[in-house]
């Protein structure tokens, strides 16, 4: 190959992809937005795939490394009904292949293994043109601009670069998250922690949902899943916490007071995550120096796959331009139709597939069930 891949977006997809180029010799310049490594909290815990997560993992060399980063115990499930009544529970014997890491811990050792100056902080992407011969031109929102033989949109739900390759466009799932922390869990809030034990905890309903993990440093982060059209989400003001957080607890009004718990003693002011996915099934024809990969290329409601998919994305098309690097063309046609049957066939999380917000049978029994049923066929 005799010039460096762009990346856009680093994120763990494009950081993972940038980290097996180099593993192989070859050079890659990631753009990101944000404007440090620490500019924001990079979300909570990951549970990394031995079929998936990890295999992109081998690839970039970081194994050991993310061994070290795993969080014992926090394999554990359990599923509670709203009354509180726990009608599953499974410990983590050490066997699990999902183990825990924090998203920001692995992120950083991506960055650690990654030449110094690979990636460019501070580079919005506010704009991506052709520019014939499978050349393109990224333009920064910030001035500048960059042209390259070999764009990678690794850049999210909204991403930039999509628009060289389809029209498709998120649209919204008819549910939203609203995101809590509570913090010092087990001497601050002992009942919460409690019931959410020692890995993760959902307690789910039709419409409405209550999942939680217990993360690093004794803290509880908490997904309020609530189906309904965005202008009742919009009706709402986030930037009143109190209104905000009594407005959605209202909407839990019945269940135990060691779950709603994760709402109303929130340690942070509740944020509210609208859901959104592509189409399913999401292609578009090859485009001479162009690709995506993770949630640009295949956004999709929550279903424990979206942080495995993108970094297994980033392998595959690494070692594919690695074993290609005279025929990127044929190289991207390789990756992108192993990632479209990849995509598409993902085995979801724990039964996910079964359950849903919007579905009669998410319930505690129906989602039993389906992880049940997930297991034997493994």
């Amino acid at each position: 190959m005799t010039t460096d891949v762009t990346i856009i977006g680093a994120g763990l997809g494009g950081l993972t992809l940038a980290r097996v180029l180099h593993v192989h010799g070859i050079p890659a310049t990631v753009y990101e937005a944000e404007p440090s490594p620490a500019a924001r909290s990079q979300g909570g815990m990951l549970d990394i795939h031995d079929y998936n997560g990890q295999l992109a993992l081998a690839e970039a060399d970081l194994m050991d490394e993310f061994r070290g980063l795993i969080l014992e115990g926090r394999q554990a499930m359990r599923v509670l009904d709203p009354d509180g009544t726990v009608q599953f529970e499974q410990a983590d014997d050490g066997t699990g292949g999902r183990p825990e890491v924090q998203r920001g811990e692995l992120r950083q050792v991506l960055l650690d293994a990654l030449p110094a100056g690979t990636v460019r902080w501070g580079h919005k992407a506010s704009g991506v043109r052709a520019l014939g011969g499978g050349r393109h031109e990224v333009t920064f929102a910030g001035g500048g601009t960059v042209v390259t033989s070999m764009l990678v949109g690794a850049d999210g739900a909204w991403s930039r670069v999509r628009p060289l390759l389809s029209a498709a466009t998120p649209e919204y799932l008819g549910r939203s998250v609203v995101e809590t922390y509570l913090f010092d869990a087990d001497t601050r809030h002992p009942a919460a922690a409690k019931a959410v034990g020692g890995g993760s905890m959902i307690a789910p309903t039709p419409g409405r949902e209550i999942f939680a993990h217990r993360e690093k440093g004794d803290t509880l982060h908490a997904y309020v899943g609530l189906s309904g059209p965005q202008d009742w989400f919009g009706a709402i003001d986030f930037t009143d916490a109190a209104a905000a957080t009594a407005r959605i607890a209202q909407e839990f009004a019945g269940w135990a007071p060691e779950l709603t718990a994760l709402i109303t003693d929130a340690d942070i002011p509740p944020v509210l995550r609208p859901l959104y996915a592509l189409p399913a099934g999401h292609r578009w024809g090859r485009v001479p120096g162009v690709t995506l990969l993770g949630d640009a290329a295949h956004l999709a409601a929550p279903n424990g796959e979206g942080a495995n998919l993108a970094m297994l994305d980033g392998a595959e098309l690494g070692k594919t331009l690695a074993a290609r690097p005279y025929d990127i063309d044929a190289a991207l046609a390789e990756y992108e139709q192993a990632m479209y049957t990849r995509s598409t066939e993902a085995v979801t999380f724990e039964g996910a597939e079964a359950h849903g917000l919007d579905s009669e049978n998410n319930t505690a029994q129906g989602l039993i069930a389906a992880f049940t049923g997930h297991e034997q066929a493994q």
